[in-house]
């Protein structure tokens, strides 16, 4: 069976961003929140954020609050900072592993699907 992870790296300061809040939906009809965690000292997620029965192919969105984090560790950042809350809508579309990162800076993000 498939499931879903991620993993967030704070490009600005060389190290994996800790304490982030990330939240996940699945889009359909109506947006449905499914889970909301926090990043470990890692980077990552305790558990993957999709797995079993829960892992189905669809649209979804992950929500990252970046804003929060870069203040919490007092990196510079514009105010209002330029990212607030990093929104990445995806799609899955079999039942493999979805590794979404995030590579984000104060004022600039990526993603790809990793493995």
């Amino acid at each position: 069976m498939g499931a879903l992870t991620t993993h967030i790296l704070d490009t600005a300061n060389g190290h994996p961003a800790a304490n982030v809040g990330i939240r996940l939906y699945r889009i359909g009809d109506a947006r449905e929140a499914l889970r909301e965690t926090r990043s470990n000292a890692d980077g990552r997620c305790d558990a993957p954020l999709l797995d079993g029965d829960d892992f189905r192919p669809g649209t979804y969105e992950l929500e990252f609050d970046v804003a929060e984090y870069f203040l919490a560790t007092n990196t510079m950042t514009a105010k209002p900072p330029f990212l607030n809350t990093v929104i990445l809508r995806f799609t899955i579309a079999d039942n493999s592993h979805y590794h979404v990162p995030l590579l984000v800076s104060p004022w600039s993000y990526s993603t790809y699907r990793g493995s």
